[in-house]
Formats: structure tokens, sequence, C-alpha cells
């Protein structure tokens, strides 16, 4: 049994953090697309970016910044125009962006950390930027959660939002988070961003390897279409307003916050895979068996990521031999002799060998999933196991459809 709750409020949820979302002018479509999250004091920072050789400017911005200082204030992002691929010029838009949002809120502009979603090789509009910032510092509030979370979308269907709530030496913990994510999914940070705000105290290094642990096991263990992003970021603050004692090595509270920081960015991985575009389900897959917890992984993300996987799964089709192959090509090794795989409750495979198993009732499992779709009874759960080691690992996905052609054929027309 889980050892925390489910709590309203979302990144605001923790003691001392304000959040706001505004409509500036960035979209188009004059959609929500200026988000702000601002702690009431300096709060420990820690951050895990895309790997991607081409980088967004906020995206290097951050990495200096929390290279140079481990703590910051604010957290400004843009929905509209990635700022990636965009030159010197890009990278001299995020430092005005840092220096204007900085004295809104007077404040050094080493403590603002920046993140932005849209189009790559489009600039911020720094005008309706500019003209912004006031307007969403104004609108900052300690119920801002939701609007945030809305600012911060593009494709998305859905905001994704969650907070939860623990016990550390007798006083409550809390940790928010808010993500973006619908296409350009594969993280390897590792287009998505995730937001996750918490009132611990926590040294900067252990709050760092929590993060980095977490986002291996949640949003690096997801993916919609193999891209990964030039500007994925995760973000985690940690400002120390629950007045707890300080967590600064390891041990039974470290073990706990960082389970529940894990389960948070799980819930936010797992609302982006199933908001996919286009998708009409989740899929989870589940290895067991493997030599590790890497492997395991590496598994499951192979079969999760499947071109010909999620076309079957889209097309209510129970042809597990896609999942076979997909688990075979993950670069792990094992013996095909030890090779399990269940749909949902249908057994398909055991010791290599397949079995008979019911197509039609098959099929109608993948059916209904579709039709659970945002009930989040929509999951299609694949269950591999290639052995007897102790290695488990999870990734999630979802469904390749025809409607994740027509977004992406039209992205920018």
């Amino acid at each position: 049994m889980a050892d925390w709750q489910k709590i309203t409020g979302g990144i605001t949820a923790p003691r001392g953090y304000q959040a706001a979302g505004i409509t500036a002018g960035l979209k188009p479509s004059l959609l929500p697309d200026l988000a702000l999250i601002f702690s009431d004091v300096e709060a420990i920072a820690a951050g895990v970016f895309t790997t991607s050789q081409v980088k967004a400017a906020c995206v290097e911005y951050c990495r200096q910044r929390l290279q140079a200082k481990h703590s910051a204030r604010a957290i400004l992002c843009n929905a509209g125009q990635a700022n990636a691929a965009t030159g010197t010029q890009g990278y001299l838009d995020t430092l005005e962006s840092a220096m204007a949002i900085a004295q809104a809120l007077n404040i050094s502009s080493e403590s603002v950390l920046l993140a932005s979603t849209g189009v790559i090789g489009q600039r911020i509009k720094m005008d309706a930027l500019r003209s912004g910032i006031p307007k969403v510092v104004a609108a900052l509030s300690q119920t801002g959660s939701d609007a945030a979370a809305g600012a911060i979308i593009t494709t998305d269907l859905v905001t994704k939002s969650i907070a939860l709530e623990t016990t550390i030496s007798d006083r409550p913990v809390r940790i928010g988070g808010i993500a973006k994510g619908s296409g350009m999914i594969h993280p390897n940070m590792a287009t998505m961003l995730a937001f996750i705000t918490c009132d611990a105290v926590v040294s900067p290094a252990l709050w760092q390897q929590m993060l980095a642990r977490a986002a291996d096991r949640s949003f690096n263990s997801i993916t919609v279409d193999g891209d990964t992003s030039t500007n994925d970021s995760l973000i985690a603050l940690a400002n120390g307003q629950s007045r707890t004692p300080a967590i600064i090595e390891w041990g039974a509270e470290a073990e706990k916050l960082e389970a529940m920081l894990t389960a948070v960015c799980q819930h936010l991985a797992k609302a982006i895979a199933r908001d996919g575009e286009g998708a009409t389900c989740l899929i989870e897959v589940e290895v067991t068996g493997a030599h590790d917890e890497l492997s395991a992984r590496q598994i499951a993300k192979t079969i999760a990521g499947s071109s010909l996987v999620k076309s079957a799964i889209f097309g209510r089709d129970p042809n597990w031999g896609r999942i076979a192959a997909a688990a075979g090509r993950a670069g792990v090794p094992f013996e095909q002799e030890n090779l399990q795989i269940k749909l949902g409750d249908f057994l398909m495979l055991e010791n290599g060998q397949p079995l008979q198993f019911d197509r039609a009732a098959a099929s109608a499992y993948l059916k209904k999933a579709a039709a659970g779709a945002y009930l989040q009874e929509d999951t299609v759960l694949i269950s591999v196991n290639v052995g007897n080691g102790h290695g488990l690992g999870k990734a999630w996905g979802c469904d390749l459809s025809y409607d994740y052609v027509r977004i992406n054929a039209e992205y920018t027309t």
C-alpha cells in the first residue's frame, strides 16, 4: 500500500508556491500560452534535460544555471514557439526573458529557470512576452496550478496534474506536478515538459539524484512516436516550507520522499502517453525475469515503442508475434525458450511455445481499452517474462492511429 495520499492543488499544493497561466498572444489560437511557477523562498532546484544534440536555448540556459547555482525561485514557460535551432538571437531572447521576469518579481535573474515549447525553428514572440510578463506576475495565486497547467500545453487534449502528501517526522510533506506532452515523445533526458514542486528540506545533491532516478522510471520509460524533443525538460523545486528536518543522506525518509516523487512522475508520464497524438488507449508493458532493472526496462521500452505493436493494438489485433519480435531486438540477451507473453489475462506464449487462446475475446479486450479512453480504464497490459532474473521494468506508450499522421502532417500548415 502506498505511503501517501492523493490531494488536490497540483503544483500549488506544497506550501510556499504560487502559479499562474495567462494568454499573452504567443499562440495563434489565442489560448493560454504563458505560465509562471513561483516559490516564496529560494528553493533547491534540480533538472533533467534532453540528450538531443539540437537543444533549445532554454535547455542550455537552465543547464548553465543549475551548474552554477542549485537553487531557484521561478520557472517561466512559454508555449507556441520552441525557440530551438534559433541561433544566437534565440539565446539572447532567453536571457532577456529571464531578466524581464526577474525584474517583475524583484528577484535575481540567477533564480529564474525557463522552458519553451512549440514549433522548432521559431523564436519567442518577444513583444507578446514582454507585455505578458506583468500580467502573469499579477495573476500569481496559491490556487493557480490549473491555469499554469493549461498554459503549457500545445497539441495536448487534456491538462496533466497531480499532488501527493505523506508524513515525515510527523509533519505533512507534499509534492505537486504538472506536465505537457502529446507528440514528439520519446524522452532521453533525459515536445515534453514537467515541473515539480515540493516543500521538503533536501540537499541539492540528493534531490538531483532522486529526480534522475525518478525520471528513468517514468518520463524516460514512455514513448509515443520514438522522437526525442529538442526541449525536453524536467525541473523540480524543493523549498523546505514543510519545516521538516533536512534530508541530507540516504535513509528511510529519503527513500519515502523519492518513492512519492517517483509516483508523481509516473502519474504525469502515463498521462502524457495516454494523451499521445491520435491515441485511443494507453499501453503498459511490464517485463520480468531480466538480469536487472535496466535490462527489463530496455525490453519494455522497445515493445512499447514498436510501430508494429502500436499499429496492431490500434487495429485490435492480438498479434503477439510482434511483441516477441520487439523483445528480441531490444539488445538484451535472453533465452527464447524462457519467453512468456500475456495480453491482459490472455496467455499467448509459454516457455517459448505458442498457446491456443480466444482471439475474438482478446480482440474484444483491446476494443474495451479503446472505449475507456480518458477514463483511466483504457490501459492495454502487456506482460513479458524473459527468464529467472530479478530485473523488473515498466514502460508506457500508446497505439498508433491514422490521426497521428494527420496531426503531424498538418502541424505547421
